[in-house]
């Protein structure tokens, strides 16, 4: 490599450009990360959601190393250690009956299109406007972002979406043909935009009125994320399949896929090479042995945050907080890095704030302090 180019050039020369940057952290630990100049930054915005447990935390890394000293991979064909362990815990914090690990949210959503497909004998699906469930081809058709599903159509299943937090829209697009409705309890990448009182109970009903499966993705807001394992656990509604990924094993690639007693795949029916591996299995119940002692701080800290902020009217559970700003999003995300905190843009103007779950009191006081005179 010439010693002359400078790392953004290597990738500006050889990164497929899909992604906009402008700075190279190097270093993380707990709520804050270091980058190439050794400028620290609270970090708000955690791996969108993923590094729960804050970074580097050393009951993940330990339980990372202590596994790659003994096996690092071995196929599904055989018992992999820690996997079994895991899907219990899973299934025990989620209340459903058996799981399938898969490498990434996006796997985890192909994994339920499978299933509900196959348990149902229907083709078609309903979503909602602005859900966002995944990149790849399958996960992408149940994606409403036109800017990135259109580009790769006609795809495959068949999805109609309807108004989040229509009932009576939903109602009408269910019928014979449709395998399951899918839902996130929290839109994430549409904002943070909370669902109306009643909303998930309603989509229940409607489930289970015309037969179709209810799908509850919580990729993004599980793992602890609103102050419960599952966001859905909010409203008391039980679905028939979750899907899980980014905290779930505090950075380590890693999905998953749960769903009810008497719903799941058999043998030969669906599998995966790296998937449920003894390195993310270990990671993952590392994860949530320090999310157990996290959990009932969220709740209050989710509070201070967004009372620090009260006059921009944020909105959110636990510590996912989102804020209407408008035009002004990238250039408030801007100001904010130069100050030290890193925040994110989602759509329609709306800033992101989802930090780990490890942020003291001092870091959000300080953080909300930066984004109030970022937006003010």
């Amino acid at each position: 490599m010439e010693r002359s180019k400078s790392y953004k050039e290597l990738d500006s020369k050889y990164y497929m450009q899909v992604f906009t940057r402008e700075i190279q952290l190097v270093r993380g630990k707990g709520a804050k990360v270091w980058d190439d100049t050794g400028r620290a930054y609270i970090d708000c915005v955690a791996g969108i959601a993923v590094c729960s447990t804050g970074h580097c935390h050393p009951a993940v890394t330990k339980a990372i190393c202590d596994q790659s000293r003994e096996l690092i991979h071995c196929s599904n064909l055989y018992y992999v250690p820690h996997q079994a362990e895991l899907a219990e815990e899973l299934c025990r914090i989620t209340g459903l009956g058996r799981a399938f690990f898969t490498n990434s949210g996006a796997e985890a959503t192909e994994a339920a299109i499978k299933l509900a497909r196959l348990s149902t004998k229907r083709l078609n699906f309903v979503a909602f406007t602005h859900g966002f469930h995944g990149r790849t081809m399958g996960s992408l058709a149940l994606t409403h972002k036109p800017a990135i599903r259109e580009p790769f159509e006609p795809l495959e299943p068949r999805c109609t979406f309807v108004e989040y937090g229509d009932l009576e829209a939903l109602a009408g697009a269910v019928d014979g043909e449709t395998a399951a409705v899918i839902v996130e309890p929290v839109q994430g990448e549409a904002g943070v935009i909370l669902p109306p009182e009643g909303f998930l109970a309603g989509v229940r009903e409607v489930c289970d009125r015309k037969g179709a499966l209810l799908i509850v993705d919580e990729i993004q807001t599980g793992m602890g994320r609103t102050g419960k394992w599952l966001a859905i656990g909010h409203e008391g509604v039980s679905p028939d399949i979750v899907l899980l990924a980014k905290g779930i094993a505090s950075g380590f690639p890693m999905g998953a896929m749960l769903a009810r007693e008497g719903l799941e795949f058999h043998r030969g029916e669906h599998g995966s090479t790296f998937a449920g591996g003894p390195l993310a299995c270990a990671a993952a119940r590392a994860t949530i042995g320090v999310i157990k002692g996290l959990l009932p701080t969220v709740k209050e800290k989710g509070e201070r945050f967004r009372g620090a902020l009260q006059r921009h009217s944020p909105r959110g559970r636990g510590l996912m907080i989102g804020i209407t700003v408008g035009e002004r999003c990238q250039e408030v995300q801007h100001r904010c890095m130069e100050e030290g905190v890193l925040v994110n843009c989602a759509a329609d103007g709306n800033l992101r704030l989802v930090p780990p779950l490890v942020i003291t009191e001092e870091e959000i006081d300080r953080a909300a302090r930066v984004i109030d005179e970022a937006i003010g």
